[in-house]
């Protein structure tokens, strides 16, 4: 009888169902000050969203050069992900607004420039080194967002809705970013995307920067090193298997990108491939409302091992695929996978992460989801062209998810340990005011 009650709902009584009505994501926003930062941050992730395909139109449309435009846009993403953990350290240790606010002003100067170095007809060097400067200083609003939930959640059945909100918008945000950023760029000038793209990303981050309220206390440095190997460092087993899951979900985007693209090119359907990519981001969408307004009895240690080892099952559907309408059936599965993996993966980041490293840890797991898209999608376009195929590319996440399920189950000791160590090393000064808010 046991095995059955292993992975289940809790019963539909009375008084479990007035739980799950707490931790709905009503009960989350209505949290004081979390609606307001929720809203502030929902246009910033649209810029960034935008960012990137903002560039290469930018710099494409007055250089006449997709061969620069990779180039800058590639500086932009190589600094945004190498400095955006070291941002988010000294966000963590000043706090959020005296660090936000300085580098919000610093990218809407680097993006100035760039702009104008585009439009003066300057060559690939001061491009890329305008590039590298706006990169490195677009703001991690996600990661910002998160340990702001975390503070106002933190040990509360809310949270889990609160990063399921998350989810669903940055999945809103990267639908709606890279369309506008083209369709802008396209009918009214090559740097009206980026101009865009930049005005919300700095005008909603001041904004979100000004919701002081929210924002979780700054942690000073501590005698001894908090990134050692203990179970709540950056260097821990725990947080590592963490970061592999984020890297191979990020494979799995970049993977899935480029390989439903070719597998509808090669169907001669190439219209067809944005329909059927979004077709798993909706499929994603619904299993996040679904996911988030229920309560689970597993533990997320083990949530995470089941919600893995289903996408990695699922990942093997299209290849089996034949035609693209097959693919599109094909894709609905992982494209339910994906959002309990994303949400399970915060909440066991925020539970098992030192508080004091919190805004460094999202960051992280970002910068690993971007670098495995940024890798995987170089690698799947060579497979793609080759013998193989859309197959072949197919096959890359598949390959990967199973790997990273393998270790997850491997590791899952080490999860299951610094969640419980987070609770004995948790300390009442650290939680800050705002945690005891109801």
């Amino acid at each position: 009888m046991a095995s059955r009650r292993w992975f289940r709902r809790t019963p539909p009584a009375r008084t479990q169902r007035k739980e799950s009505a707490s931790a709905s994501y009503r009960s989350a926003l209505k949290t004081p000050g979390a609606a307001a930062f929720f809203l502030a941050a929902a246009p910033a992730r649209v810029g960034v969203a935008m960012a990137g395909l903002a560039v290469v139109w930018l710099v494409h449309g007055q250089t006449g050069s997709f061969g620069v435009a990779g180039l800058v846009t590639g500086s932009f993403a190589v600094a945004e992900t190498l400095a955006g953990p070291q941002v988010a350290r000294l966000i963590d240790r000043f706090g959020q607004t005296r660090v936000l606010v300085p580098c919000l002003c610093a990218h809407a100067v680097a993006i100035a420039v760039l702009v104008v170095l585009a439009m003066s007809g300057a060559t690939a060097v001061p491009l890329m080194a305008a590039g590298l400067a706006a990169g490195a200083t677009i703001p991690q609003i996600g990661a910002l967002a998160a340990a702001r939930w975390s503070a106002l959640l933190h040990g509360k059945p809310e949270l889990t809705a609160a990063f399921t909100l998350e989810a669903m918008s940055n999945d809103l945000a990267f639908l709606v970013g890279p369309t506008l950023a083209v369709l802008v760029a396209t009918t009214l000038h090559p740097a009206a995307g980026t101009v865009v793209a930049a005005s919300l990303v700095v005008g909603a981050g001041l904004t979100f920067a000004a919701q002081r309220r929210t924002a979780p206390p700054p942690f000073p440095p501590r005698t001894g090193s908090t990134t050692a190997r203990h179970p709540g460092g950056l260097l821990s087993k725990g947080f590592g298997t963490l970061l592999a899951v984020n890297l191979a979900l990020g494979v799995f985007f970049g993977s899935m990108q480029v390989s439903v693209s070719a597998f509808a090119a090669a169907h001669h359907a190439a219209p067809s491939a944005g329909f059927l990519y979004g077709l798993m981001s909706a499929a994603s969408l619904l299993a996040s409302v679904t996911y988030g307004r229920q309560r689970w009895r597993t533990a997320p240690s083990v949530q995470i091992r089941l919600a893995l080892t289903f996408l990695a099952c699922a990942s093997l559907l299209p290849l089996l695929a034949g035609t693209p309408w097959q693919l599109g059936l094909a894709l609905l599965l992982p494209g339910m996978g994906i959002a309990p993996c994303i949400i399970v993966s915060s909440t066991l980041i925020e539970s098992v992460v030192d508080r004091a490293l919190l805004t460094q840890a999202f960051t992280w797991t970002n910068s690993a989801s971007a670098t495995g898209i940024a890798l995987s999608a170089s690698a799947v376009g060579r497979l793609v062209d080759g013998p193989g195929g859309a197959r072949a590319g197919f096959a890359v996440p598949l390959l990967v998810l199973v790997a990273t399920a393998a270790l997850v189950w491997l590791n899952r000791g080490a999860l299951a340990a610094a969640a419980s160590a987070a609770v004995d090393r948790e300390e009442p000064a650290e939680r800050g005011p705002d945690l005891n808010r109801t």
